[in-house]
Formats: structure tokens, C-alpha cells, sequence
């Protein structure tokens, strides 16, 4: 009788379980590769102030999460060290075959740990890049140092993996790593289960968010912070509203920039137009109840947000940065705008406002798009094939196949 081949072990570092896509990422690909062969720690460190976990996807999945106290979203020299030390013990202890990491925090401690936990069968390192923290978030002598970092870290990389072509190009232009070196994997989400797709309960949800009549509803989703110029997202409602569109603001998330963000809707007079909904566990209903979604960003990886929206037949007006392109065709299912010009932005707005049926045919060509190509099975299939590359280029044994 042949004697089946080994489980491979994996570490998955994550700096936090934060709302957003790498947290859902995370958590469905550790699920998913459990079939495969794959027995996965998954170790996350702790929420910040103000944020709201996702890490009840993980449990729903029945991933165990290991949790690192140490690790977390702010730049600490002292916890951060803490970290490296804790998690290069852990890598000691688990002799896991493969060390991966997700998002910047813990791309940096995770890798850095590898290395300090010593030479002897250091396990195969894989990096994902779910956007970048490289441009527009820091000056340009932080960004700088970030930069050479990433650049160092790359060195003791294995494999580097980002969510999209256009993430992939950034780096390799920014000289993170050639572009050998990268892997485009896009993410993976359990669409159906989050959105849904159906109509049926939009009328309902209106009625329950008190928007009579029928007006025009502009929807964002997300963590209100800088990058996200939510600014701009009220900005270019004035300016939709000034053009005589009878719209409603309908926001979902929760942040630092709230406070200042209502402050301004009631400067713009818009408030009583604009409904701030805060963080919400279950999105499905407010994408009913929107007819477009709005996503002026400075910068994205790939924007969960933006695939939701299509999955739920609403398109999408956003700004040409980061991933975005990779999800939205620019007049086919949405609209792309290259300047950040409140105008220019409630302009593409008022064009989808004046024209249901080009919202609907865009919506329909939207889902039937994401639907397969974000799907987890697909995330899932294009890991474990990339782990199997790489287990034997190290000559190691792969896990059982799968089925």
C-alpha cells in the first residue's frame, strides 16, 4: 500500500483581521487549501483603536487564529522588535515548509523573522501585495525608507504575489523586485454569500432607510481615512446635487475622518441628504439599495468594495489608481476618471443618474465578470499551484492532490 504523501505545513502572517479584503482573503484561502493538504497557522495581530474585525469570517470558516499581541497597524520600534522575536520563535517551533505573508506590517516582521530564525531549513517565503503602502501615504522621506525596505525584504523572498497586474507594474516600477520575481493572483471572495445578487430587497431597504420617492443613491463602502479621500466623495455629491439630481448619499464604514467628514457634508449643506451608516456586518442590503458605488481614491490594491458592487449589478464610478482598472472597465461596467476633480467625478455621476438602462446593462455585464474571476475556488486552485512549484523547486514532497 503507497504510503500518502505528507500535509505541508504553512504559517500565514497577517498584521490584523481589520475590515477589508485581505482579512476575508485570508481567511477563505486558509479554508480552502485545508482540502488540499495544506495545515495552516494563522497568525494575526491585534485591531487597532477605532477598527472593527473581521476575524468572525475566520471562525465561520473554522480557522484557528493565533494572535500576536505584539503585531499590529502603528509603527512601534519596541513592540515591532517584540514581534520579529516572537514570530522567529514560532517559525523555530512550527518548521513550517512554507512562511507567507499579507500586507506591508506583517510582509516586514514576518520576513525579518524568517531570517533571525537561523539558516536551517529556512522555510520557502511568499509575500502578497494587496496594493502597496508606497505611494501616497507618507512623505517622501518615510515613503523613501519604506521603499528601500520593500526592496531589501524582496532579496529574501521567494516569491512576491500581487492582487493585480497593475499593483504588479507599480512595484516593479518603483524597483521593488523585477518583475520575474511577481506572481498576479487576484483575490478570492465568497460573492454570493456576501451580496448575493438579487433585487428583491431594495425596495424594502429604501423603505427601512427612510429614502422616499425615488431618488438618484450614490453608495461608498469602506474605512474612512485619508487615502480613501472620502472628501471627495461629498465634494462630488454637492457638485451632483448642484446639477439638479434629486440623489441621496448613502455611506457604509466607519473611521478617523468621520467626525470630519459629517462636519463637512453640514458645511456643503448636504448633511440631511447624506445617511452615515458606520460599520456594518452585512452589506448585502445597502448594495440593493444603491444604484451606483463611489470610489475616489488615492490609491487600492484591489477594491472589495468595487467587486461587491458589480456582484450586486450596481457599476461603479471610480478613479484610475491602483488595481482599480484590473476590476472595472471603464465604460463597460463602470466609469474610470483620471482627474481627482470633484466636477469631473459628479459629471461621470450625473451621466449614469440621467440613464437607468445604461446603469442596468452595465450592472448585468459586471457580475457576470467578477463572479468567476474573483471566485474563491480560483484563489484556492492558483496558490496550491503556486506552493507545488515552488515545494519542488526546494525538492520537497507536495501535499496529496485534491478529490
Amino acid at each position: 500500500m503507497a504510503s500518502e504523501l505528507p500535509r505541508i505545513k504553512v504559517l500565514r502572517v497577517i498584521a490584523r483581521l481589520n475590515v477589508g479584503g485581505p482579512a476575508l482573503h485570508v481567511a477563505y484561502l486558509t479554508a480552502g487549501l485545508a482540502d488540499r493538504g495544506y495545515d495552516t497557522t494563522l497568525v494575526a495581530g491585534t485591531i487597532g483603536r477605532g477598527e472593527e474585525s473581521m476575524a468572525f469570517v475566520a471562525e465561520a470558516k473554522g480557522v484557528r487564529v493565533a494572535v500576536l499581541d505584539e503585531l499590529g497597524r502603528k509603527i512601534s520600534p519596541f513592540r515591532d522588535a517584540r514581534a520579529v522575536l516572537r514570530l522567529a520563535r514560532l517559525i523555530r517551533e512550527e518548521r513550517p515548509a512554507i512562511l507567507h505573508t499579507h500586507t506591508a506590517k506583517a510582509g516586514a516582521v514576518g520576513r525579518l523573522a524568517a531570517v533571525l530564525a537561523g539558516r536551517s531549513r529556512r522555510p520557502i517565503v511568499v509575500h502578497t501585495f494587496h496594493g502597496h503602502v508606497l505611494r501616497g501615504y507618507f512623505n517622501r522621506v518615510v515613503t523613501f525608507g519604506f521603499r528601500t525596505l520593500e526592496r531589501l525584504l524582496a532579496r529574501v523572498t521567494t516569491k512576491l504575489i500581487a492582487v493585480s497586474p497593475e499593483v504588479r507594474d507599480d512595484l516593479v516600477a518603483l524597483g521593488v523586485a523585477p518583475a520575474s520575481k511577481f506572481v498576479v493572483i487576484r483575490l478570492g471572495i465568497e460573492l454570493d454569500q456576501r451580496v448575493g445578487g438579487t433585487n428583491g430587497a431594495r425596495a424594502e431597504t429604501r423603505r427601512a432607510l427612510g429614502l422616499a420617492g425615488d431618488p438618484f443613491v450614490v453608495g461608498w463602502v469602506g474605512r474612512m481615512t485619508a487615502v480613501k479621500r472620502t472628501d471627495l466623495v461629498v465634494r462630488a455629491f454637492r457638485s451632483l446635487v448642484d446639477r439638479g439630481v434629486d440623489a441621496r448619499l448613502l455611506l457604509v464604514g466607519d473611521g478617523p475622518d468621520r467626525d470630519g467628514l459629517e462636519r463637512l457634508a453640514h458645511e456643503l449643506g448636504v448633511v440631511k441628504r447624506c445617511l452615515f451608516l458606520g460599520y456594518q456586518e452585512d452589506v448585502a442590503r445597502f448594495y440593493d439599495a444603491i444604484d451606483v458605488l463611489f470610489l475616489p481614491s488615492v490609491n487600492e490594491g484591489t477594491p472589495v468594495s468595487v467587486i461587491e458592487a458589480l456582484a450586486a449589478r450596481r457599476p461603479t464610478v471610480a478613479t484610475r489608481v491602483g488595481g482599480v482598472p484590473d476590476v472595472v472597465r471603464d465604460g463597460v461596467d463602470g466609469f474610470l476618471v483620471d482627474s481627482a476633480d470633484p466636477g469631473a467625478l459628479a459629471d461621470r455621476l450625473a451621466e449614469l443618474a440621467g440613464d437607468p438602462p445604461r446603469r442596468t446593462e452595465m450592472g448585468e455585464a459586471g457580475r457576470a465578470r467578477v463572479l468567476e474571476r474573483y471566485a474563491v475556488q480560483r484563489l484556492v486552485d492558483d496558490v496550491d499551484r503556486l506552493y507545488r512549484e515552488l515545494l519542488a523547486e526546494r525538492g520537497l514532497s507536495p501535499p496529496s492532490p485534491p478529490g
